[in-house]
C-alpha cells in the first residue's frame, strides 16, 4: 500500500511529514494519464522518455540513467538505480515506497523532490520498507528522506539535502537510519526523530558522516507533531555533527535519547527540555567540547573527554579512563554531579593570588578519580588552602596526578579533610622548576673540578719520559649525585675533552714546564620529577709544572676561565613544559704539590696535597612560566691530601707499564652559597668532606708516546661520585 498526496503544500512540513507516514489504509489517487504500470520485471535506459511509474505488488523496475519523474512502489515491488536523474514536481515525493518494497540508489543517481525524496512507508502490523542510497544526491524540499516505524534507509558515500526547514532525514518510531561517509543537510535541523503509536525506538548509526542543521540542532530527538521518541544514536568514528544554533543535541517532547559517540570529535551543546532524558557516552578518545544541559548521565570510557564551557549539572557521571576539563585555564568552572562512579581525572585550575579556583561538587562520590590542577611559576601571594572537591557522601578517593601541583617556587600537596579536598602548601615541598634552578647555580664547580683533575690524571706519569716538551689530549667522563643544603637532590653526568701544549721554561734550573690548554664539556643534569638541567662548559687555561728529579717534588699549578651555557627544562605537573636559560663565566685556580718516593723493586709512594678554588659569577634568569630565578656568585674552596702507591715494570724496548692506586680525603670549605627564587632564599651550598679512591695506569709505549687511563670513585656528605673515567695521550717532542 502507498499513501495519497492528499496535504497541501501549506502545511508546516513536520506536520506534513507525520500525515504522510500515519499507517492509514487511503485509497490510491487516481493516477496521471501518463503514468506507467510496471507489472513483473522491467528495465529502462537513458533512450526511455520521462514517465511517472508505479510497481505493483511483486514487480521490479531496473532504471539505468534513465530520467524519472517519481516512483511509486507498491508492497514486495523493487526499484534499482544506477545514474539518472528524478525530478519530481509539485506534492509528489521522488520515490515513495509502501510496506514491504524496496529501494537502491548508486553510481551518482539523482533525486530531487517538491516535496519529499525519498519516502519509507509502513504498514498498520508494523511492517516498513528499505532503501540503499549508495554514492548518490538526494534532495527534497521537504526532506531528502523519511521513514516510517520499521523502516530502514542505508546512506553510502552519498549528500542528503533537505530544503527550507526541513531535516535531511525524518525517522518515526523504530526506523533505523545508517550513514557511512556521507553528509546528511537539513533546512532546520540536520536529523529528526519522533515518536509513533508503536512505542519503537529508533536506530541511527554514524560513521565518517557529517550531520549539519542549518538553522537548527544536528540531530534533534522528539520533533513537534509526533509522539515522545526514543532514539538510540551511535556517532562512529570520523563523525560530525554540526548545529547552526551550537546544538548538537537536542531532546524535547518528553522523549529520551541514548547517544554514543566513539572516536569523535564534536563542538556543541547537548540539551535536554524538561522532562526529558538525554543520557551521553563518549569513548575510545572522543571528545566532547560544549554545554550540557539537564542531560540525566555521562560516561567517559577510554581516554575519552567532555570540555567544559560554562558552569554545569549531570545527574550521573561515571568515568571508566575518561577526563573532564574544566574549560579555559583562568575561567574557573563549577561542575556539580548527583553521583560519580568509576575512576577518571578532572582538569582543573588555581589562583593563589585571588583564591579562585575551578569546584567539584558532588553528591555521592564513589571510586577513584585524579585530579590533573594547572602549574604556575608565578608565586601565591598568600599560602592559604585551596578548596577544589566537596562530596556530600561517598567513599571516593582523589588524588593528584603527576603529584604536587607546581605554584611558584613551591608545590603543593591535595590534602583531604572531612569529605572536602584541598590544595595544600604548608610543606613548602621545593618545586621542579625551583630544584633545577637550584642545581644549575650548584653544578658550576663540579663541572670546573671535572674538567681539571690532578696533574697525573691530567697528563699521565711525565717522568716516563725525559723529554720535557710535548702536548697531551685526555677525553673524561664523570657522574655525580648531588644533595645540597636546600635539598634540590640531583644527578650529573659529564663528559668531555681537554688538549694542551707545553714547553720547558729557557732559564732557571730547567724543570719547569709551562703550557697552554683548552677543552670543552657537557653534563646533563637529572633533577626531581621530570626537571632536567644542562651545562655547556668552554675553557682555557694555563698551567705550569716544576719536576725535581733528584729530590722527587713536584708542583703544579693551574689557572683556568670558563664560560658556562646554561638551560632548564622542567616538566610540570599538569603535563606542560617549561624552559629557560642563562650564561655565565667563571675564574679559577689549583695548586697540587707532592713527592715520589722510591721504595725499591720499582715501587714507590707519592703523597700529594691539592687546593682549588673558584668563582662563578652570579645571574637572573626567567624560566617563561614565569618563575623567577636570582643567583650570587657561587664559590668553592676544595682542599685535597691523598697519596698514590704504584710500582713500575720494564716491558723491554723502553716500554714501561706503571699501575697505581690512589686514596684522598677531600673537604669543601665554602659554606654560604645562595639563591632566590620568586624571592625564596635557598642555600646551595655542598660544604662537607668525601673520601676518594681512584685505580690508573701509566703506558710509554713507544719512544715518544705515552698513555694512561683513571678510574675514580668518591662518597661523602653532600656528593658521590659512583664513577668518573679519565684517557690521556701525550707526546714529547
Amino acid at each position: 500500500m502507498f499513501l495519497t498526496h492528499c496535504r497541501p503544500r501549506s502545511w508546516p512540513a513536520q506536520a506534513q511529514t507525520w500525515a504522510l507516514l500515519a499507517p492509514l489504509a487511503l485509497a490510491i489517487s487516481p493516477l496521471a494519464s501518463a503514468t506507467t504500470i510496471i507489472v513483473g520485471d522491467r528495465t529502462i535506459t537513458a533512450a526511455d522518455a520521462a514517465d511517472d511509474y508505479q510497481l505493483s505488488s511483486g514487480a521490479n523496475l531496473t532504471a539505468n540513467g534513465a530520467t524519472i519523474n517519481h516512483v511509486v512502489a507498491l508492497s514486495n515491488s523493487t526499484f534499482t538505480m544506477s545514474g539518472g536523474n528524478i525530478d519530481a514536481s509539485g506534492a509528489n515525493d521522488g520515490i515513495s515506497l509502501a510496506a514491504g518494497s524496496s529501494a537502491a540508489l548508486s553510481n551518482n543517481a539523482r533525486v530531487l523532490s517538491d516535496n519529499i525524496g525519498i519516502r519509507l512507508n509502513r504498514d498498520a502490523s508494523g511492517l516498513g520498507s528499505s532503501a540503499v542510497v549508495s554514492d548518490s544526491y538526494v534532495e527534497g524540499a521537504n526532506g531528502a528522506a523519511a521513514l516510517g516505524s520499521g523502516s530502514s534507509l542505508s546512506v553510502l558515500g552519498s549528500t542528503l539535502v533537505g530544503g527550507g526547514v526541513s531535516a535531511a532525514v525524518t525517522v518515526v518510531g523504530s526506523g533505523v537510519l545508517a550513514a557511512q561517509n556521507s553528509s546528511l543537510i537539513g533546512g532546520g535541523a540536520g536529523l529528526e526523530l519522533g515518536g509513533d503509536n508503536t512505542g519503537g525506538a529508533a536506530d541511527v548509526t554514524l560513521v565518517g558522516t557529517r550531520v549539519e542543521g542549518l538553522t537548527g540542532p544536528a540531530i534533534l530527538v522528539g520533533a513537534s507533531g509526533f509522539d515522545p521518541a526514543t532514539a538510540n544514536i551511535v556517532i562512529g568514528p570520523g563523525s560530525s555533527l554540526v548545529g547552526g544554533d551550537g546544538v548538537l543535541l537536542q531532546v524535547s517532547n518528553n522523549s529520551t535519547a541514548n547517544m554514543r559517540v566513539d572516536a569523535s570529535q564534536l563542538v556543541g551543546d547537548v540539551v535536554a527540555d524538561a522532562g526529558s532524558t538525554a543520557n551521553l557516552t563518549l569513548e575510545n578518545q572522543a571528545n566532547l567540547t560544549g554545554r550540557l544541559v539537564n542531560v540525566a548521565g555521562l560516561t567517559l570510557n577510554s581516554q575519552a573527554s567532555w570540555i567544559m564551557v560554562e558552569d554545569s549539572q549531570v545527574g550521573a557521571l561515571a568515568m571508566n579512563d575518561g577526563v573532564v576539563r574544566f574549560g579555559a585555564p583562568t575561567e574557573y568552572l563549577r561542575l556539580d554531579l548527583g553521583t560519580l562512579s568509576g575512576n577518571g581525572t578532572f582538569v582543573m585550575d588555581a589562583d593563589f593570588s585571588t583564591g579562585q579556583t575551578d569546584f567539584l561538587n558532588i553528591g555521592n562520590a564513589t571510586g577513584n578519580h585524579g585530579l590533573l590542577v594547572g602549574s604556575s611559576g608565578n608565586e601565591p601571594s598568600e599560602q592559604n588552602p585551596l578548596h577544589l572537591v566537596h562530596a556530600d557522601a561517598g567513599d571516593a578517593k582523589f588524588s593528584l596526578v603527576n603529584g604536587p601541583v607546581d605554584i611558584g617556587a613551591f608545590s603543593y600537596e591535595l590534602v583531604q579533610r572531612g569529605n572536602d579536598w584541598f590544595l595544600d602548601g604548608s610543606r613548602q615541598i621545593i618545586s621542579p622548576g625551583t630544584a633545577s634552578a637550584l642545581a644549575l647555580f650548584n653544578t658550576a664547580p663540579t663541572v670546573w673540578y671535572g674538567e681539571l683533575s690532578t696533574l697525573r690524571s691530567r697528563m699521565g706519569e711525565l717522568r716516563l719520559d725525559e723529554r720535557k716538551s710535548g702536548g697531551w689530549v685526555r677525553t673524561y667522563g664523570n657522574k655525580f649525585n648531588v644533595s645540597p643544603a636546600s635539598g634540590a637532590a640531583y644527578s650529573q653526568v659529564q663528559q668531555g675533552f681537554s688538549l694542551g701544549a707545553d714547553a720547558p721554561l729557557p732559564y732557571g734550573d730547567g724543570q719547569w714546564l709551562v703550557g697552554v690548554m683548552a677543552g670543552h664539556s657537557n653534563s646533563e643534569l637529572n633533577v626531581t620529577r621530570g626537571a632536567s638541567g644542562q651545562v655547556k662548559s668552554y675553557y682555557l687555561g694555563l698551567y705550569a709544572t716544576w719536576l725535581d728529579a733528584a729530590s722527587g717534588y713536584y708542583f703544579d699549578g693551574v689557572a683556568k676561565l670558563n664560560r658556562f651555557d646554561n638551560s632548564s627544562e622542567v616538566n610540570l605537573s599538569d603535563g606542560t613544559r617549561t624552559n629557560g636559560d642563562y650564561r655565565n663565566h667563571g675564574i679559577g685556580a689549583s695548586l697540587e704539590f707532592g713527592r715520589t718516593i722510591p721504595l725499591g723493586d720499582g715501587y714507590f709512594v707519592e703523597p700529594y696535597t691539592q687546593w682549588s678554588a673558584v668563582d662563578i659569577q652570579g645571574a637572573s634568569y626567567r624560566l617563561d612560566n614565569g618563575l623567577r630565578v636570582e643567583g650570587d656568585n657561587t664559590q668553592s674552596l676544595l682542599g685535597k691530601v691523598g697519596a698514590t702507591l704504584g710500582r713500575n715494570f720494564d716491558l723491554g724496548e723502553g716500554r714501561i707499564a706503571q699501575p697505581y692506586v690512589r686514596a684522598a680525603l677531600a673537604h669543601e670549605f665554602a659554606a654560604n652559597n645562595g639563591a632566590k627564587v620568586n624571592g625564596h632564599g635557598f642555600s646551595d651550598d655542598i660544604a662537607g668532606s668525601r673520601g676518594e679512591l681512584g685505580v690508573g695506569v701509566a703506558l710509554s709505549f713507544a719512544e715518544r708516546w705515552q698513555v694512561h687511563a683513571d678510574f675514580d670513585y668518591s662518597n661523602g656528605e653532600r656528593i658521590e661520585q659512583p664513577w668518573g673515567a679519565n684517557v690521556g695521550l701525550h707526546y714529547s717532542w
